[in-house]
């Protein structure tokens, strides 16, 4: 059967429509999903301190080369503009893969512990209920760390803005807990995986090894920015939130995000 040029041009509209629809209808249990798409920011929402919710600073998050980069070029000084770029969905049964590099020489001004520092942010608060002047979402942070070229430095680590996790059946109110992981030096890529089971278990896993599992991620209810968000006193267990990927003045490169979400029990 000969198409004619017309025909041809509705076939290619429809498939193109079908596989927006696609894209549009989210992850799939069981399926990995691109949360990056490799073109534009589409699905993600920055939140850069001082600013509103959606001021991209100076280009700070950025779509180049098909990477997710976060850049400081337009910053005279960091000044403590601790950024997070936010994910359009929540989540909180699901496996996250990342693979990221540190590039280049911290933004001018940045902290010293910040040097080779981002990670991502789970079990994140809604980015619309953060202060213009927080620095941090209440989450559960996976912190990213790159080495100094000499020392062992691990990444994969776990850090606690507003909130409290267990660890061997005891509450760990301890802010940042080292992973067991290898140290990476220089400008080459790392694969992070985040298995989040809800409140019942997180592990994290870089480039395939397992170097860190807790559970019971719960509001830290003498925390400030945690207090507003706690809804029963009585239980105080974060069972999914938000996603953001960070910005804490050292370049980094973003190659892959992509997730697949399991069925709740």
């Amino acid at each position: 059967m000969i198409l004619s040029r017309s025909a041809v041009a509705l076939c290619a509209l429809a498939l193109s429509a079908t596989l927006s629809h696609a894209q549009d209808a989210g992850p799939k249990p069981g399926e990995w999903f691109p949360l990056f798409n490799g073109k534009d920011l589409t699905g993600w929402t920055p939140k850069i301190r001082t600013f509103a919710l959606g001021d991209n600073y100076k280009n700070t998050f950025r779509v180049e080369d098909g990477l997710l980069k976060v850049r400081y070029d337009g910053y005279d000084q960091f000044d403590t503009r601790f950024g997070h770029l936010y994910y359009k969905q929540p989540f909180s049964h699901y496996t996250l893969r990342i693979e990221y590099r540190f590039m280049g020489d911290q933004a001018k001004g940045g902290p010293g512990w910040a040097t080779r520092n981002s990670g991502v942010m789970i079990h994140g608060q809604d980015p619309a209920t953060i202060g213009k002047d927080q620095e941090f979402p209440v989450s559960i942070e996976v912190q990213f760390l790159g080495g100094d070229g000499k020392n062992p430095r691990t990444t994969g680590n776990l850090c606690t803005p507003g909130t409290h996790v267990v660890m061997q059946d005891k509450l760990v109110k301890t802010h940042c807990i080292n992973s067991t992981s290898d140290t990476f030096h220089g400008e080459q890529w790392v694969t992070a995986e985040i298995v989040v089971k809800g409140s019942e278990l997180i592990e994290h896993k870089i480039n395939g090894k397992t170097v860190i599992r807790y559970s019971k991620p719960q509001y830290d209810p003498g925390d400030k920015t945690a207090k507003p968000l706690i809804k029963d006193a009585n239980n105080l267990l974060i069972e999914g939130g938000t996603l953001s990927l960070q910005s804490e003045s050292h370049p980094i490169d973003f190659r892959k995000v992509e997730i697949m979400v399991h069925p709740k029990p």
